[in-house]
């Protein structure tokens, strides 16, 4: 495909299943000439996307399940949801917004996760056909899981050759905070196969967010210099996970924010990740101050994927694009504060080539 060819995306819908209280489930299938990506209303979520390996051999990439109700069975981790309506955590769900204590649901321990006991992965998204996607509405009313202001959020999802573009917007009728990702769980392997700490991960990030005992940030913006979080030249992310560091012992490997080089609100390049085995290439570039790597620590083999295998610790990589976790709590970090009259928007694109 040449720069100035238009690439064809067809969007086809077909049903996914039920949720327990009966309503039905779409699933959305996105197909270009180099990608085809599955997204279902529950959740907004990537349950499948599909690329060639260097040899030109087709593999699903995403850890995900075979149907809504496979999703609802045991616990899930987030697989390739949509998280709001504050992504990652803030400590012990709690913050002051414009003067007002606010409590959110808790889900973790003391903290908050991802939006809270019921949060926006656990919803049935209202969804439409785009050009070459499909966007996906939820609102989220006054007092949702704690938060302030009913919630009007957007994402769209659309597919150009071997760039899928996730763009979010929110508006608010109250004061709010507002924090938005997605958690596509990825294997360049293919979906299934058992670990990814033979990938091997580039960030474009020279400082990252050092975390306490709970997974809170500490408030510091640290150097990744001379320490284990130092992916500013390419490196297996199995290289260094073991290391006898405080951090890596308090999450179980990597699960830290990192500070993404370059001006908030441009999108620019956050972080590449290369597949030896297969060549599979994945580069993500965003608009967000922070992006997340997650090395699958607390994936357990409870669940059993798309292709019957378990899903066990380090079998899937998250790069989840953000504002910083805790954010409302650190007056040093971005703010994701979200004033009735403005709009929210975000936009990250993953982008999927293959290597020699």
């Amino acid at each position: 495909m040449t720069a100035a060819s238009s690439p064809i995306t067809t969007v086809t819908r077909t049903t996914f299943g039920n949720l327990a209280d009966g309503a039905s489930v779409d699933l959305y299938t996105l197909k270009s000439s180099e990608v085809e990506a599955r997204i279902a209303t529950y959740g907004a979520r990537i349950v499948a996307i599909e690329t060639s390996d260097r040899d030109g051999n087709i593999a699903d990439i995403v850890l995900g399940a075979n149907s809504t109700e496979e999703y609802l069975q045991g616990k899930d981790p987030y697989l390739g949801v949509i998280c709001g309506r504050f992504a990652n955590r803030i400590g012990k769900g709690q913050f002051t917004l414009d003067g007002k204590a606010i409590q959110t649901t808790l889900n973790n321990g003391p903290n908050m996760l991802h939006g809270g006991a019921e949060g926006f992965n656990r919803r049935n998204w209202q969804a439409h056909e785009v050009p070459n996607g499909v966007e996906f509405t939820l609102v989220s009313p006054h007092g949702d899981q704690g938060f302030p202001g009913t919630l009007t959020a957007t994402v769209r999802y659309t597919l150009n050759g071997n760039r899928l573009r996730l763009e979010y917007t929110a508006t608010t009728d109250q004061l709010t905070v507002v924090n938005l990702t997605n958690h596509a769980y990825f294997n360049l392997s293919g979906e299934g196969n058992p670990s990814i700490l033979d990938h091997v991960l580039t960030l474009d990030a020279d400082h990252y967010t050092p975390i306490d005992a709970t997974l809170i940030p500490t408030g510091e913006i640290a150097a990744v210099a001379a320490t284990p979080f130092d992916f500013t030249q390419p490196t297996p992310v199995g290289e260094r996970i073991g290391e006898d560091d405080e951090q890596l012992r308090r999450a179980g490997g990597y699960d830290h924010n990192w500070v993404v080089r370059g001006d908030v609100g441009t999108l620019r390049p956050a972080a590449e990740i290369f597949d030896p085995a297969s060549g599979r290439v994945l580069a993500v570039i965003t608009t967000e101050p922070g992006i997340q790597f997650y090395s699958g620590n607390f994936l357990d083999g409870s669940r059993t994927g798309k292709s019957g295998a378990q899903y066990i610790q380090r079998s899937g990589f998250c790069l989840e694009t953000q504002h910083f976790p805790d954010s409302p709590n650190h007056p040093n970090f971005p703010t994701t504060e979200l004033q009735p009259g403005d709009t929210y928007r975000s936009t990250t694109d993953f982008i999927f080539t293959t290597r020699k």
